[in-house]
């Protein structure tokens, strides 16, 4: 059984085993379990071992399954990846239960370097969230260039399946109501699963309902849903990562060269252009495009180099 959430209250919502099979193999072959992924044990760590917290995208998508074992190899440091919404993942740095982060959401970042709980943020890559929904398009929001009209459309009277789980993925989807002008709270076929992409596309899939999504993880489950891309490409769907070091001087039990090492990994040239062949060979197109020593603003983000840096940790 799974719970989802619907207007803020918790329903149940019986789904068919097929789902759950789904949702089970959503996770690579010898991956721990989700006890063992859980952000509570998080600082049981082994000697040359980081702790990155990271959204659900990253992990769905297969990208850090490539990544992690090419770091690994070349510095014999080992990465325990928790892949939570991007708002878990910032908390968990604010807590200090993590070593370095990987997220997407750029408005929220500003907050945590702005309380030394991240330093010396870098931009890593980009790719860009979709409005998916049924092949026959119910709502009529095929090719509208407007993102914030197709929710509109979709708020008459038409399912939503959002994930509800503080991540950056939701964040812009609340942005999204918030410029089309409606609450989301008060429609009744809105949900909140609480889980990560992955899931709320399969739930979104069950129901025949609409849902926004980073395009790496609908390419990474296209072969498994009926959905279809039916809005993209607008400027206020670009869907920004950065990663940041933990700040070891807040938080004394950051293992402070080995993030910073896993930090510079990620933007080092060579990891870079793996990034941008990511899924080219089974997908058509990369999922992730590289942007290491390209401006914020070079992507419409108004934090300076400097402002999104924050202190250098000594």
């Amino acid at each position: 059984m799974l719970a989802y959430r619907q207007r803020g209250s918790y329903v149940a919502a019986v789904t068919s085993i097929r789902y759950c099979l789904a949702l089970l193999l959503l996770a690579p072959a010898g991956t721990p379990s989700l006890l063992a992924q859980s952000p509570s044990s998080s600082r049981a760590q082994a000697p040359s071992e980081i702790i990155l917290a990271t959204t659900t995208s990253t992990q769905d998508s297969g990208l850090l399954d490539s990544l992690v074992p090419l770091f690994s190899a070349s510095t014999k440091i080992r990465v325990k990846v928790i892949a939570v919404g991007t708002g878990a993942a910032l908390e968990m740095a604010r807590r200090g239960d993590a070593d370095a982060v990987l997220v997407h959401a750029p408005d929220a970042e500003r907050a945590y370097v702005a309380s030394g709980d991240l330093a010396e943020g870098r931009l890593v890559m980009h790719n860009d969230f979709v409005l998916v929904g049924p092949a026959d398009d119910p709502a009529g929001i095929r090719g509208l260039a407007d993102p914030a009209k197709a929710m509109a459309r979709i708020a008459r009277d038409f399912t939503f399946i959002a994930r509800g789980d503080g991540s950056g993925t939701e964040k812009k989807e609340l942005d999204l109501w918030k410029r089309a002008g409606v609450d989301p709270e008060q429609l009744e076929r809105r949900a909140e699963t609480g889980q990560g992409m992955g899931a709320t596309l399969l739930v979104a899939n069950e129901r025949l309902g609409y849902t926004l999504t980073d395009r790496a993880t609908y390419l990474a489950l296209r072969d498994r849903l009926s959905l279809v891309p039916l809005v993209e490409g607008a400027p206020s769907l670009l869907n920004v990562y950065h990663a940041y070091v933990v700040n070891a001087v807040k938080h004394p039990k950051v293992r402070l060269r080995e993030a910073r090492a896993f930090v510079a990994f990620l933007v080092a040239p060579a990891t870079q252009r793996h990034i941008g062949e990511f899924g080219r060979s089974r997908y058509g197109q990369s999922l992730f495009h590289p942007d290491a020593g390209k401006a914020d603003s070079t992507l419409g983000l108004r934090e300076s180099a400097r402002e999104r840096s924050g202190t250098r940790v000594r």
